[in-house]
């Protein structure tokens, strides 16, 4: 992984390359260390070596030192120098493990390049090749493969292993995981930052992990920067990462990783929301709504925008934007308005148009849920529902969007939504249930799936009526969203008194609990007074005996659904349901694990 900086000022280059000339006649570089950890168990594997130019020097990033390398034809030079203070630094440290040493190709395939030199010299600083893996950055959009091979075999009987940097950021780095077969793959940072709110990254990362399985070759994912991330890279499988949540780059780097991630390794089920994940699936963003339209600078005149106007009678707004961020809003109304008034035109004409501009436009990304945007609006000054608002990607001006689509949109949803909801609850029914828990299996990550059921629900209702039937229906149904947590947890109502409950949450067995107690609590208050001190009340069966009924009661059954396990919401519904069965036979408010080799009852 190549350390990213700020570009340098353009200075004189003359200047640079005495500068560079002195650094690399006095070797003034300094090498930092960035740990390695296995994401399954949380040691450190290794260290990836890191340079720095002098502090406070114009080349003290590795972007300018190189840069300015590469202007000069220093880059050979610069690289062997590199490779041998890092190497100093890290036997003079006795770091553990590997060191990961940054190489190009167009190093490795220098026509005077002395191999078996670099191979006595890392002896001599104590340390064996095998403790050594050299990491191949490809910077070139055109290498001679079949020298790289040749010089990745020769390398490989010394005893080195050989990683490609930045898997799916280079030329054809996929091409160079064909033609070296490397023990290590490193996942480019773009892939992971994010993971856990794009499926498109989710998507690419398995498939990579997939080639790796078959490959032989071990994953690291770089750029690991939030516990989400760290959660999900975790969950999916990926051997080892690395980044900013894990541990900086460091001149001193830590031995062992902090106690905090380790204790976020060892969580027994991800936090990164890949319900969002799927909520995204299913949910129209502010992208779809994107129009193209007409842009103005802000330098244009009132005259030039006018015109646009003018030859574009449909047009009702135009974006300013400079340098590709959005500066505000130029309506039609506004402008022709202002026009009309005498002497207006003539005095204001061929001023800047952004004298007319709404400078406080509504701005939204591209990703904004359309029930996120309506929000907004809302809350918003009624004039940016007529207006318009601006669709950015990273802060970068993309289109339009317009009041009337997002209203259309919306309307659609809603209909859309209330076709499969429940009428009683208004929760998911069957179809968004079954999509809910294929786009889950899809994904690849660990869930639980909990089957909920009333217990006497049927005597309840033909004793006290369908409308009291109704509330206890409805009274589940508040109860379960009040113990799931709406960001991770899923909750649909398969009809009747039997719904579904799609855990993300890492604390779902006290959720389960809590529903348990919850319920157990409200549920005397719907029986006459009589009936709720007794526990139950008395009634006849088909065959005119008295039959006592206890108090309706829940019994929850779950199973735990592993990666890989299952391949259809077919055979998940009829797992969580022989679960429910066995709760069912516990009396009263019940739960059941279904813990596969070692079944567990537990009663609330």
């Amino acid at each position: 992984m190549i350390d990213v900086t700020p570009d340098i000022p353009n200075n004189e280059s003359s200047m640079l390359l005495a500068h560079l000339q002195e650094i690399l006649v006095k070797r003034q570089l300094s090498a930092i260390f960035q740990p390695i950890a296995g994401m399954q168990s949380g040691v450190i594997l290794g260290y990836e070596g890191l340079i720095r130019g002098p502090s406070d020097s114009l080349l003290h990033s590795p972007m300018s030192l190189f840069k300015v390398a590469k202007e000069n034809n220093f880059t050979v030079e610069l690289e062997h120098l590199c490779r041998r203070v890092v190497l100093e630094r890290f036997a003079e440290l006795q770091l553990p493990g590997k060191l990961f040493l940054n190489i190009s190709p167009e190093a490795l395939l220098q026509p005077d390049a002395q191999h078996s030199k670099t191979l006595e010299y890392i002896q001599r600083k104590g340390l064996s090749p095998d403790r050594v893996v050299i990491e191949l950055t490809e910077s070139l959009p055109t290498i001679d493969y079949q020298l790289l091979r040749e010089a990745a075999i020769l390398y490989r009987l010394m005893g080195f292993q050989i990683a490609i940097d930045d898997l799916g950021e280079g030329f054809s780095s996929l091409r160079l995981w064909s033609e070296l077969r490397p023990e290590y793959v490193k996942i480019d940072m773009h892939f992971i930052q994010g993971i856990n709110l794009d499926p498109v990254k989710l998507q690419f990362v398995r498939s990579i992990q997939e080639i790796a399985n078959k490959s032989g070759a071990v994953v690291i994912a770089e750029g690991i920067e939030t516990q989400a991330e760290l959660l999900l890279v975790r969950d999916l499988g990926i051997a080892y990462g690395q980044g900013y949540h894990i541990a900086r780059p460091k001149e001193y780097p830590a031995r062992s990783l902090s106690t905090l991630v380790v204790q976020d390794l060892r969580r027994n089920l991800s936090t990164s929301p890949l319900p969002r994940l799927a909520i995204k699936k299913n949910t129209v963003t502010a992208f779809k709504l994107m129009l193209t339209v007409p842009i103005v600078t802000p330098t244009m005149h009132n005259n030039q925008v006018y015109d646009i106007f003018v030859n574009d009678p449909d047009l009702q707004t135009v974006p300013v934007v400079e340098n590709g961020k959005p500066l505000g809003l130029i309506t039609r109304a506004n402008l022709i308005d202002r026009f009309a008034r005498p002497y207006l035109r003539e005095l204001h004409g061929k001023k800047a148009c952004t004298l007319f501009m709404d400078s406080n436009p509504m701005i939204t990304d591209k990703d904004t849920s359309l029930q996120e945007l309506s929000q907004a609006i809302v809350d918003a000054d009624r004039h940016h529902l007529f207006n318009g608002f601006i669709i950015t990607a990273y802060g970068q001006y993309l289109g339009m969007g317009t009041g009337h689509d997002l209203m259309r949109e919306i309307t659609q949803m809603q209909i859309c939504a209330a076709s499969y909801a429940n009428p009683l609850t208004l929760l998911p029914g069957n179809v968004p249930i079954n999509e809910h828990i294929d786009y889950l299996l899809q994904s690849g990550v660990q869930f639980h799936a909990c089957y909920v059921d009333l217990d006497h629900f049927k005597p309840f209702n033909d004793a006290y009526g369908y409308r009291k039937g109704d509330d206890i229906i409805q009274l589940i149904g508040t109860t379960l969203i009040k113990n799931c947590d709406p960001d991770r947890d899923f909750i649909g109502h398969i009809g009747g008194d039997d719904f579904i409950l799609l855990f993300q949450s890492e604390d779902w067995e006290q959720r389960c609990q809590a529903i348990l107690a919850t319920f157990g609590a409200a549920i005397p208050v719907h029986y006459d007074a009589d009936d709720g001190e007794r526990g139950g009340f008395y009634s006849e069966d088909r065959r005119g005996n008295k039959v006592f009924y206890a108090l309706v009661s829940v019994s929850l059954g779950v199973v735990k659904v592993q990666p890989g396990q299952y391949y259809s919401h077919h055979q998940i519904a009829t797992a969580a349901a022989e679960a429910k069965k066995r709760a069912k036979k516990i009396a009263g408010n019940s739960l059941f694990i279904d813990r596969r080799q070692e079944p567990q009852l537990a009663i609330a």
